[in-house]
């Protein structure tokens, strides 16, 4: 209902008193009245005394002035008036207020007949030198121009140092501030960073809050949900890029295009997830790779320069009872060694495979003493 459609009430009805023959009993009756709301109002005013007095005591004995009480209900003595929230409400605001700082637009631009701006997604600081998160999806373009955006306005052109080759992740760098001090020294202004969390330690229905470039135009949107799944697996596609994706976030917490990249943080501040993907045809329905996948890579690039794995060596697929019938197989669990659909090598010469002895055929039933399944896959256990 539209708030002017509210019904009109009419407060200018007359109201008729007294008649004309009780006129001379006006006087006794007003005085009666009178005196009715006077003695009300003092024993109002009595006991709204006593009620004073006795918070008064209360709170003295717990040390707190009856004042600022007065000032943490109504918001009264700070710059602005404000209501009392609940704690998940404050929760929110102060994640917001800290981790927003370090959450970064990232503008991706090309040299075509005139240079523009050809897409955006989201980023977060995770190093006080500049080093920037983000989705490899965004930044997959090794012939475009990237430029994030702080929070409060600065500029920053930025190098992409490393595009994770089996997750949809990567690392950016941006330049420190440097200015003068007091002394005349060159000092770095050191970037905010956001808390990393631990996404191992997520549950189904815990409160989470996402950041992002929503749309690819409004910087710093604040979406806010819960964990609605964990150890999901989807394939997400996109501007020609297709991914498999192993083990992630599901969450309600609004995810557009342009949050990709942009952290999703439990109520401490800590990003718990990098949004990744929301599912098409469908409402409310986001993901985001866990925090704790990226972390060995943000290590990597610190220390190497680059995200490194191990590489196995074969091409495989994972067995089920499908599979197993279709092969005439004797298990239903493991990887069965085989060419590509295009008769790519089954097993890459030279590799840690090859030299294992591994060929076209085999099946692999267990790694490092870890069995291999559809849930437990042969990726997951390496990794």
């Amino acid at each position: 209902m539209n708030l002017y459609d509210l019904p009109q009430f009419n407060f200018r009805k007359k109201i008729k008193v007294f008649s004309k023959s009780r006129k001379r009993t006006r006087g006794p009756i007003a005085l009666v009245i009178f005196f009715s709301v006077l003695f009300g109002f003092l024993a109002g005013a009595i006991s709204s005394g006593f009620f004073y007095f006795q918070i008064t005591d209360y709170l003295e004995k717990l040390n707190i002035s009856p004042q600022l009480a007065g000032e943490q209900i109504t918001g009264k003595g700070t710059d602005k008036e404000y209501f009392s929230q609940s704690s998940q409400e404050e929760a929110v605001i102060r994640v917001v207020k800290e981790a927003s700082p370090a959450v970064v637009t990232i503008i991706i631009s090309k040299d075509l007949p005139v240079f523009e701006k050809i897409g955006g997604g989201t980023g977060f600081i995770v190093s006080k030198e500049g080093l920037v998160l983000t989705n490899k999806h965004v930044v997959l373009n090794e012939d475009a121009e990237y430029t994030v955006f702080t929070n409060d306005g600065r500029k920053f052109s930025a190098k992409v140092l490393a595009r994770d080759p089996f997750q949809d992740l990567a690392i950016m760098k941006i330049e420190q501030e440097k200015t003068v001090n007091d002394e005349g020294e060159i000092i770095t202004k050191p970037f905010p960073v956001i808390k990393l969390g631990d996404s191992d330690q997520l549950q189904s229905g815990q409160t989470v809050i996402a950041i992002g470039n929503a749309l690819g135009e409004f910087q710093n949107t604040v979406s806010v949900g819960v964990i609605s799944g964990l150890g999901r697996e989807i394939t997400a596609a996109g501007g020609g890029f297709v991914e498999t994706l192993e083990d992630v976030i599901q969450t309600d917490a609004a995810i557009n295009k342009g949050n990709s990249g942009g952290p999703l943080l439990n109520l401490k501040g800590e990003v718990v997830g990098i949004n990744t993907a929301m599912a098409s045809g469908a409402q409310s329905i986001g993901f985001a790779i866990p925090i704790n996948k990226a972390e060995k890579g943000i290590e990597q690039v610190k220390t190497l320069g680059k995200i490194v794995y191990p590489f196995l060596g074969i091409r495989y697929v994972l067995i089920n009872e499908e599979i197993k019938k279709e092969n005439n197989l004797s298990v239903d669990y493991g990887v069965l060694i085989v060419k590509g659909s295009e008769g790519q090598l089954a097993v890459w010469p030279d590799s840690a495979a090859e030299k294992a002895g591994l060929r076209e055929g085999d099946i692999l039933l267990e790694f490092n003493n870890e069995k291999i399944t559809i849930e437990n896959t042969l990726a997951k256990v390496i990794m």
